[in-house]
């Protein structure tokens, strides 16, 4: 079974890597920006694309509006990415917005960010492969035809490369990333050019569509909600950002300051792609609507059924470099890879923030650990498996999706700058050097507005996307964080149990008398050795044990018994009904009953095999047997292995496998560092 296991692992995932490697998996800021910045700097592809899907519901009129909420948009980012740099100064561990919550609101605040955080980290898995389905399908029909498939697909892929390690992933996904933001930088160039300097016109394919407004003089209080739908639509472009300080342990060193440097990068790349796409977008009259089917008008007909709305990247590539030309095929398939890979975030995020609340006792203990190339392995496989149902119940929908989005991470965003402004409260009460009071105090001015400006978000959040979805990530939330709440309790039930108590006890009482009892069903080579094995252990009683299912079988062995002269009593227990299992357990207790402080040690011996299918002739009434054993107080279970034939073959075939090195696995090491061979004397 390790043979079929093993080999295909190392094909997926490479070689295991020793503990004392794992600095060299550390990040470089040009391999950390795509790792962990890729998710917002992506979501340029279809942030844009939901504000103008809000607006068109008032009709093109309210399109108008777009700048302003890129600016608001704009603002809010720049104050995001200042506050979180000052996360990463301060709390430079890993922890993010877990930690600084915990720290400084209390366990409650920090398991709400928690919650809140693994729920986005999903989310943006689940979203990003979804939009990078639809960029591609708009390309390639058979992708749209079969979304869910080829999305769960991509999510298996993802998950393969992460297994292979932050490293190796990241350096996998800097090229894709890298392109996409040239090439959107290069897009906005030319389009500004063409429109500036050579004052052509550019119309997205789009532009002469109508649409049917779904309410049409929107005022007062509903254009405002309106507006602020779009806005909190347009926040999409925030998620990701506190990827960053939960992944300060992987920057090299300076970590705090590598971390800041690339929260600042990636702020600067993803605002300036947000407002050069949205001015593109109104200079080229790219129209959208959430229903294109009946909403979209063409020559005075609705659009129908049929017609595929592609985003508003795509059309605005179309419109500045020609449908099909190089650099729009480059862009439209730059996208749809870093879409997928923007999942990588999350991928980065969840895994991390999992094995710290592993460390923490609120989620199983095997997500701390990392597997074989340094990476949390079983934190990489839990989220694909929830991003892949996620994307199954939606049909990998990201209009759908999207609805859920950012509730969490608005969240985290209010609670996190909350904790720091405390944070720089409880240092202020105690610093008396004016320099760094100044330092401090103007930090805290910044994440005051952070927590100030994420908070009011917040609240728009809920209520414009509360009944579009938003109440579906609130029960996840509340979900995680019952089920963290419920493990927490169970570990800490479990501790105290275990704890060892400072004077004596009746687990460090030596037991008054040790009973053995060694079963057998007939006399063969393992009953011979576990009856020598339990006659060392030099036992206060000794019997063998065995269960009349059979009386033709049972005399046999009664016979066998006395002709061999084996000197421990063997006692036979009947069993009318043919079971094996229950009289053992009743006959143990009846033991205990007698003598409640004694104790009474069961011997079995068992079969090794070598293949897997033997495990499945032999040893299932020894398994049983233990299982029901363990639930009964004061009884000690002894396994007595005789290895088969087929187990000391495989055991030949394992030591095999463990000699072999695949062709040049071994090296012989740098020349200079090689011992010289003696020269023969002339």
């Amino acid at each position: 079974m390790s043979k079929l296991t093993d080999v295909p692992k190392r094909i997926l995932i490479g070689r295991a890597l020793r503990s004392d490697r794992l600095a060299e998996t550390l990040l470089p800021k040009r391999i950390a920006l795509p790792v962990f910045a890729s998710d917002p700097l992506s979501s340029v592809a279809y942030a844009p694309g939901e504000v103008l899907l809000v607006l068109s519901i008032a009709g093109v009129s309210a399109y108008h509006f777009s700048p302003w909420i890129a600016v608001a948009v704009v603002v809010l980012m720049f104050t995001v990415v200042a506050s979180y740099r000052q996360n990463v100064h301060a709390y430079p561990s890993g922890g993010g917005d877990y930690e600084v919550a915990t720290t400084n609101l209390g366990p409650k605040a920090g398991l709400t960010v928690a919650s809140a955080l693994l729920v986005d980290y999903v989310l943006t898995v689940a979203v990003s492969i979804s939009s990078g389905i639809e960029n591609l399908g708009s390309a390639i029909p058979f992708v749209v035809e079969h979304k869910v498939e080829c999305a769960v697909a991509v999510i298996l892929l993802l998950t393969v490369m992460n297994l292979r390690g932050v490293r190796e992933s990241g350096s996998l996904f800097a090229i894709p990333t890298y392109v996409f933001v040239a090439g959107v930088f290069i897009m906005i160039a030319w389009g500004a050019f063409r429109g500036l300097v050579l004052d052509d016109t550019m119309r997205a394919p789009t532009a002469s569509y109508e649409i049917k407004a779904e309410h049409e003089g929107l005022a007062g209080f509903a254009m405002v909600f309106l507006l602020l739908r779009a806005f909190s639509s347009g926040c999409a472009a925030l998620t990701g950002v506190e990827a960053i300080s939960n992944g300060v342990p992987a920057f090299r060193k300076p970590k705090s300051k590598n971390a800041a440097t690339t929260l600042a990068m990636m702020g600067l790349l993803a605002v300036t792609m947000f407002c050069g796409i949205i001015a593109l977008a109104m200079v080229t009259k790219v129209r959208m609507a959430e229903n294109p089917a009946v909403d979209l008008i063409k020559d005075g007909v609705a659009v129908g059924s049929g017609y595929v709305q592609n985003p508003v990247i795509t059309q605005v590539a179309e419109a500045v470099f020609g449908k099909g030309s190089f650099f729009f095929i480059v862009l439209a398939a730059a996208t749809a890879l870093v879409l997928f890979l923007a999942a990588n975030t999350a991928y980065n995020g969840f895994p991390v923030l999992g094995s710290i609340l592993a460390q923490d006792r609120y989620l199983p203990r095997q997500l701390h650990t990392r597997g074989d190339r340094l990476a949390f392995s079983n934190g990489i496989v839990l989220l694909a498996g929830a991003a892949m149902l996620l994307v199954w119940i939606y049909g990998a929908d990201s209009t759908r999706l999207i609805q859920l989005y950012i509730v969490g991470v608005f969240v985290s965003f209010t609670l996190s700058q909350t904790g720091m402004v405390r944070h720089w409260n409880r240092l202020l009460a105690t610093e008396r050097d004016q320099a760094k009071r100044r330092h401090m105090i103007r930090s805290r001015a910044i994440n005051t507005f952070g927590a100030f400006f994420t908070g009011l978000v917040l609240i728009v959040v809920l209520v414009t996307k509360f009944t579009h979805g938003a109440w579906v990530a609130l029960l996840g939330m509340v979900i995680f964080y019952g089920t963290m709440t419920a493990i927490r309790r169970h570990y800490d039930h479990v501790s105290e149990e275990l704890a060892a108590p400072e004077g004596p006890s009746d687990d460090s009482v030596r037991p008054s008398r040790v009973h053995s009892v060694v079963l057998v069903s007939k006399i063969h080579r393992p009953a011979l050795r576990a009856l020598a094995y339990a006659k060392l252990l030099r036992s206060d009683t000794l019997e063998a044990l065995s269960v009349n299912v059979d009386p033709a079988e049972t005399k046999a062995l009664r016979e066998e018994w006395e002709r061999r002269g084996i000197d421990v009593p063997l006692k036979v227990l009947d069993s009318p009904y043919r079971e094996i299992t229950r009289p053992i357990i009743e006959y143990v207790k009846g033991l205990r009953k007698e003598s409640p402080r004694d104790a009474v040690s069961v011997i079995i011996p068992e079969y090794v095999v070598g293949h897997w299918y033997e495990h499945l002739l032999h040893n299932q009434s020894a398994l049983r047997l233990k299982g029901r054993l363990l639930f009964t107080p004061g009884i000690m279970v002894t396994s007595v292995p005789y290895q088969l034939q087929s187990s000391e073959v495989a055991k030949a075939r394992a030591r095999k496998r463990q000699d072999w090195n695949a062709p040049g696995a071994v090296r012989r090491g740098p020349a200079q560092e090689r011992a010289k061979e003696p020269s023969e004397p002339k």
